[in-house]
């Protein structure tokens, strides 16, 4: 070997030694001494920050949940079985992050987004954090945008706007996931992309559900994020803030979005387990002070963005399933704290045949008018107080053998009207049609024809709308009718009203 590359290779070795970075590395490490049901006791985590992600060995993973002197408790999200007593845990440095982005629409996932559709793999996605501050008071704006959900009484006397929190409740099987899956399949060619987050459901009723939205085409515009009723309690609490940070993507980039939680209850009941494991000290009905915190910090993130913020928005259709009536539980009335309305849905009404079943004395919005067009304001203004007097009536009436003629007519202009808000599942009526259909009621219309054929006279009166184009095209063009198209409208609904008699 000649000098010059022996000397050569001597430079290159030094160059090297010198270049080299003797720092020591620093990695915040532990050790599991104990685990059980889905949490783990870690010792030696020094400087570990709450909702910090944890790595171990086996290739579990886990976060951070209470922080005490001597040891962590980690609550693990997956390959918890891998996990043994004296293995290394790492602290991450980083919260739990999940992939956002278009890619993920029409595709069914976990609380880890994890594909569970058996798709291909997600590629070229952004990440979200989990958590995340929701947006302060001056970066938002107030609801004004209509989110229409082409559920007759819903637009019409419990109406939504874009950002707005709107919660559904009552007792099982009244309709409650219904009412959300028709207000996501009405967004078709709407522009706002749909997630709905299934907590601690059947995996029968989300494959239901999800072959439905396909039958409809509604997967091209929606994101399932689903946590079985047979998955651990760690995964059915974060599935809610995963299927949030998603639907954050779009509002954050100047889109709509409307994510719904369904059910609430069951992640609160989710985090009253994974409380009790980590030895927290039970409050009211079992639950961990903060449930109200965490439920709260998750409906916050939805909001209407102003201009200066791209004027995106998120809105929100949280679930909660009552006990036998008892709205006055502990977490249904922190829920309606916090949400901006609620719909609720009657037992008795669902069972006697009024679908939706939604009680429209103790429903409300706090948006009303906001959140509608001036054509269906105009026409609904007085619905509400009208079926509220209604209901009295046909209370009262009960213990009456003799009515007046007065009170006679407005319990039959009443069970008119809850005939034409009857709907059946998968059948949207769009808000122009329902306007004209308010209208004829209104006026009077509906007070001569037998209460059995007013859905004939609906559907008479739709198909005669579908002909003279002209009425709908005007709503939907300046958002309110027209004096010409008032009484093209009168002409069509005196016709059909002499029909039907």
């Amino acid at each position: 070997m000649s000098n010059d590359l022996l000397k050569s290779i001597i430079n290159d070795i030094e160059t090297k030694i010198d270049s080299a970075d003797m720092t020591p590395g620093v990695e915040n490490v532990g050790e599991v001494f104990y685990v059980w049901d889905w949490v783990a006791k870690v010792s030696g985590l020094r400087n570990v920050g709450f909702n910090e992600l944890v790595e171990f060995a086996s290739g579990a993973k886990g976060i951070a949940m209470n922080l005490e002197d001597h040891f962590v408790w980690i609550v693990i999200l997956e390959w918890f079985n891998n996990l043994k007593e004296g293995e290394i845990a790492k602290a991450t440095g980083e919260v739990l992050n999940v992939p956002v982005g278009k890619s993920l629409i029409g595709r069914v996932v976990d609380a880890l987004w994890n594909p569970i559709d058996g798709l291909w793999e997600l590629k070229d996605t952004e990440n979200y954090p989990i958590e995340r501050k929701a947006k302060w008071v001056m970066a938002r704006k107030s609801v004004h945008e209509p989110m229409e959900t082409w559920i007759k009484a819903i637009d019409a006397l419990v109406p939504i706007g874009r950002g707005q929190r709107e919660l559904i409740i009552w007792d099982r099987q009244t309709g409650k996931t219904q009412v959300a899956i028709d207000a996501i399949l009405n967004q078709k060619g709407q522009w706002i992309t749909c997630v709905y987050v299934a907590i601690g459901q059947k995996e029968s009723k989300v494959a239901r559900i999800v072959e439905e939205l396909k039958k409809r085409w509604a997967m091209d515009y929606t994101i399932i994020v689903s946590a079985w009723a047979s998955d651990p309690a760690s995964m059915q609490f974060l599935s809610a803030y995963a299927g949030c940070a998603m639907a954050e993507y779009f509002m954050l980039n100047g889109q709509h979005s409307l994510i719904v939680y369904d059910d609430l209850s069951k992640q609160a009941t989710a985090y009253r387990e994974m409380s009790l494991l980590l030895r927290r000290p039970p409050g009211r009905e079992a639950y961990p002070w903060d449930v109200f915190y965490s439920h709260s910090r998750l409906l916050e993130r939805s909001a209407k963005l102003n201009e200066a913020e791209w004027g995106g928005s998120m809105t929100a259709l949280p679930i909660i399933e009552t006990q036998a009536w008892d709205v006055s539980a502990y977490i249904p009335t922190n829920v309606i704290s916090i949400t901006d309305g609620q719909i609720f849905l009657d037992s008795n009404l669902f069972n006697s045949g009024q679908r939706p079943a939604i009680d429209v004395g103790l429903s409300v919005s706090r948006v009303w008018g906001s959140a509608q067009i001036k054509a269906i304001k105009k026409v609904s203004g007085t619905l509400k107080l009208d079926l509220a007097q209604y209901r009295e009536l046909a209370a009262f009436s009960q213990f009456a053998s003799d009515l007046d003629e007065d009170t006679r007519k407005q319990l039959e202009r009443g069970e008119r009207m809850l005939e034409l808000l009857k709907q059946g599942i998968y059948a949207p009526v769009i808000v122009e049609k329902q306007t004209c259909a308010l209208y004829a009621w209104g006026k009077g219309y509906l007070d001569n024809i037998p209460v059995n054929k007013v859905p004939k006279f609906e559907s008479d009166l739709y198909s005669a709308l579908d002909e003279e184009k002209t009425i709908l095209a005007d709503i939907t063009k300046n958002k309110k009718m027209s004096d010409k198209s008032i009484a093209k409208l009168e002409e069509i609904l005196e016709k059909l009203a002499e029909m039907n008699k």
